[in-house]
């Protein structure tokens, strides 16, 4: 605004010589190079504009593999998806997923780019509210700064909901933040994925989405009685919520998928249907649907590589 009110001023202290019209006139130079500056601010904008909207529908693919739409939304909920309620049993208690769209009080809307990265890599909210492992912070800890924030992008596109966290139902000795610090002290470790010099890209892809954005040991791998997954134990199955058991998606020939093709295995992820005919049932039905029917084929098939290469594993005992 300063540079177009100095030159208005100049222009009417000026004569009307042949000099002043090149300078100031239609065509003049002053004017031509004005017009240049705001042709590229406005190109600026728009290529802003249009890095923003590639990012956000590319966030929206890294959401869905991420499997956020279950988690967040509430069973028969009419505030939407992605507005929290959303009921999670566990030994411990009943969890209950926040608010993730942006309104900026009861959802993340006032959330700043590295407090929603630190949310996923240290398990830390904004103020410093640690998290309790019910949010797959563990496995989210490798996702990267890219990623993450192509995720905040297109949440942050989406129209906010007003709708207020329900509290946890947890036992008595968990109904503290400091608890969920001391499980971080024990059994968290932040860190990013780094693919294995010795793989290929297709089974390093299929690492970076099990392990890390289709968080699949969350559910998979069995735990300790403080919650912490049993390392050498990675998708060996084993007790759920309910005295439901979780199934074992090692390719072990009779306790896992090992005589699973690799086609049924992508079929399954696709539209949930497993070799003997039969479709995939509970929680695994949304996982399904949100998830891994919304990846590419390609995708698929990398998860698909991964299991298959796993460690087979016996059924982890009830």
């Amino acid at each position: 605004m300063r540079l177009l009110r100095s030159l208005k001023i100049a222009g009417r202290e000026c004569s009307d010589s042949q000099a002043c019209r090149l300078i100031f006139g239609r065509g003049g130079l002053l004017a031509g190079l004005l017009t240049l500056a705001l042709g590229c601010t406005a190109s600026q904008v728009l290529a802003q504009e249009t890095t923003l909207n590639a990012d956000a529908v590319r966030g929206e693919y890294l959401l869905r593999a991420g499997g956020c739409i279950s988690c967040h939304t509430a069973k028969d909920d009419e505030n939407g998806p992605l507005a929290g309620g959303h009921e999670l049993e566990t030994p411990f208690g009943v969890f209950y997923s926040p608010n993730i769209t942006p309104d900026p009080e009861t959802g993340i809307g006032k959330w700043t780019d590295d407090e929603f990265v630190n949310a996923f890599w240290e398990g830390v909210g904004p103020g410093g509210r640690y998290y309790f492992p019910a949010f797959p912070y563990p496995s989210y800890t490798g996702i990267s700064r890219q990623d993450l924030l192509a995720i905040k992008a297109y949440l942050f596109s989406l129209e906010p909901v007003r709708r207020e966290n329900q509290p946890h139902e947890l036992a008595w000795y968990l109904d503290t933040r400091l608890a969920a610090a001391a499980w971080q002290l024990l059994f968290f470790d932040s860190e990013r994925f780094t693919g294995d010099d010795a793989k290929d890209p297709v089974w390093n892809r299929g690492a970076y989405l099990v392990r890390h954005l289709g968080h699949c040991g969350e559910c998979h791998t069995p735990r300790n009685s403080f919650g912490a997954p049993i390392a050498g134990q990675e998708m060996a199955g084993g007790p759920g919520p309910g005295g439901k058991e979780i199934p074992n998606i090692s390719p072990h020939p009779t306790d896992g998928i090992g005589r699973w093709s690799p086609e049924d295995v992508e079929i399954f992820l696709e539209i949930g249907m497993m070799p003997d005919g039969d479709f995939a049932g509970g929680s695994m039905t949304a996982v399904i649907d949100d998830n891994t029917a919304q990846l590419t084929p390609e995708d698929r098939a990398a998860i698909t590589r991964y299991l298959r290469e796993l460690t087979p594993l016996e059924d982890f005992p009830q």
